[in-house]
Order: C-alpha cells, then structure tokens, then sequence
C-alpha cells in the first residue's frame, strides 16, 4: 500500500447536497423546500409547534419549584482536607477558613460558604472556621483533637451590598 492509494472505505463519506443550482442539480429552484409558507423561508424555529394543537410542553402540568433566595455552599470533605495537608498546601497549625482553602486550591470559590462534609478520613488535627458542617463531620474533627467553628452562611448578593 502507497500513501497515493489511501481512501475512505467505500460508503463511509458522502458529497454534500448543493441545493438550489438551476434544475439539472435535482434540487433545483425551490431547494427541496416545497412551496410558499413559513418553513420555506430561513429563520424558522418550529420545535415544539404541533400544527396548531396545543403543544406537549403546554399540556403537560408544571412541576417544582427554584427557591429564589437558597443558599449554595463549596463542598468540602475531610479526605480532601488530608490530602491538601499531606501535600502542603494546607498548615494544619494556623486557622483554616474558607478564604485559605480558596487560596490553596482546595475550592474554587466559597459561593454562600463553605460546607464541610465527612468523607474520607482525616488524620490531621485542624481548626476550621466555615458556614456548615454535617454531624459525622464535627464529630470526626472533635475525635482527633481539632476544632470546628460554624457560622452562620450569608448569602453572596447581600453581603456585595
């Protein structure tokens, strides 16, 4: 086999239909389009429209609810807290709040506040200062000789004001 002599298996690709190029093409004049009406014009975004009869989506009951004003907080587990100290990112020694976990990578942003969650296991003993914590979590920081404060979140927009 010569490089000259590579092509795609037969089938595999296909032209592309050029359309409205006189009638000789097959698709000539209306461009496969039809006559006349909405859908032979460009722009049109007809999904969702059944002809007149009222559409599934408007059928179909709405369901839930967004809470406007809920909370969203940085999810931290206390594996990922070990394995930031292990590496050195994190000093187990000074007081650890949600502006040095940003700082050392461990969240991106702190959201309302940072969330401290119990899975893995955590060796270090730390002092953690964040907006929420589980129970397993406060217990698994307590057990080891750390120390966790949690206040109260805020929520981003309010405290921008």
């Amino acid at each position: 086999m010569k490089l000259h002599e590579l092509r795609d298996n037969e089938g595999s690709s296909r032209k592309k239909k050029r359309v409205a190029r006189g009638p000789g093409s097959g698709k000539g004049k209306t461009a496969g389009r039809g006559i006349k009406g909405q859908t032979s014009r460009s722009g049109v975004a007809l999904n969702g429209y059944e002809g007149g009869q009222m559409p599934l989506y408007r059928r179909l009951p709405k369901r839930g609810f967004s809470k406007p004003n809920r909370l969203e907080f940085a999810v931290v587990n206390l594996g990922q807290l070990q394995t930031f100290v292990d590496a050195g990112r994190l000093d187990a020694k000074a007081d650890i709040t949600a502006e040095v976990l940003v700082a050392a990578g461990v969240i991106r942003r702190k959201l309302d506040g940072v969330r401290v969650l119990a899975q893995g296991e955590l060796k270090a003993a730390l002092n953690l200062t964040v907006a929420g914590a589980s129970k397993a979590a406060v217990e698994a920081i307590e057990k080891i000789g750390g120390k966790i404060t949690v206040t109260r979140p805020v929520k981003e927009e309010a405290a921008a004001e």
